[in-house]
């Protein structure tokens, strides 16, 4: 995972009420953590360790559709899959195989290989553990990344306000299965907002429904996006983007956020 400079001190309560406030989310803000120990992690106030054997994204889903906070080992994972993306398990050469996937979802042991080869991971034998809390609740304060569930409308709202001032253009993946690849995979590993549109693991077992995609970021971009998206609002720029009508006069519209430019 990329080192990053010590992070300032942020309201991550204050960070999530504005989040709600800006873009109505209906889907709780987690962070994500990950622990070089196990004790580490079990430290972590209420707490609460699975029973039973899972996907990474039923324990994402059990903090933003449950609102728990939860900590894993790979013990407590399904298989080197799940593992590899979060660095609990080496992507050696059977992981780089792939070949569970040939003939489910891929044709060819080359293309699974590609596949697995394209996938954006932890580096393996940094971290034993990981934990995933709401946001607002301060259990992993601070978390290494925030994991925002949202609309296109909302989220594009949300990419905006990233890009209000220190514009970059983002370029982001599909890797297609194993998307959790391209969401905190690679938060994690470059420290980068990383885009995903939930597959269908995530889908199935971890409970995203149809009409989200999801944004894992640094919590000092979360915060960046939420400056951004509150002096887009100021502008008239906000969310729900009201629909002006397909056959309107544009030019009444667009004088509101033009006229004296």
């Amino acid at each position: 995972m990329q080192q990053q400079s010590p992070p300032e001190q942020l309201d991550l309560a204050g960070m999530v009420a504005d989040l709600n406030s800006l873009l109505r989310l209906k889907t709780t803000v987690i962070g994500m953590k990950m622990f070089a120990t196990v004790e580490e992690m079990t430290a972590i106030p209420k707490i609460r360790r699975p029973t039973a054997v899972h996907t990474t994204d039923q324990i994402v889903s059990m903090a933003s559709r449950l609102g728990w906070t939860v900590g894993i080992t790979a013990d407590d994972l399904v298989g080197a899959q799940c593992r590899a993306v979060i660095g609990l398990a080496p992507q050696d050469e059977k992981f780089l195989e792939g070949k569970n996937y040939v003939g489910v979802w891929h044709g060819t042991p080359e293309d699974a290989r590609k596949r697995q080869e394209a996938l954006d991971v932890v580096a393996y034998g940094q971290y034993l553990a990981l934990a995933v809390s709401p946001l607002s609740s301060g259990r992993l304060d601070p978390p290494d990344i925030c994991l925002v569930y949202a609309t296109p409308g909302q989220m594009i709202i949300l990419i905006n306000g990233l890009q209000y001032t220190g514009y970059k253009k983002f370029e982001w993946g599909v890797v297609g299965e194993t998307a959790c690849a391209d969401s905190w995979g690679r938060a994690l590993k470059t420290g980068e907002p990383s885009l995903s549109l939930p597959c269908f693991a995530e889908r199935r077992y971890g409970g995203v429904p149809d009409e989200e995609m999801l944004m894992a970021l640094s919590p000092a971009h979360l915060a960046k996006a939420i400056m951004g998206m509150k002096q887009l609002a100021k502008n008239g720029l906000r969310y729900p983007i009201a629909p002006y009508g397909i056959q309107a006069d544009v030019r009444a519209g667009m004088g509101v956020s033009y006229a004296k430019k």
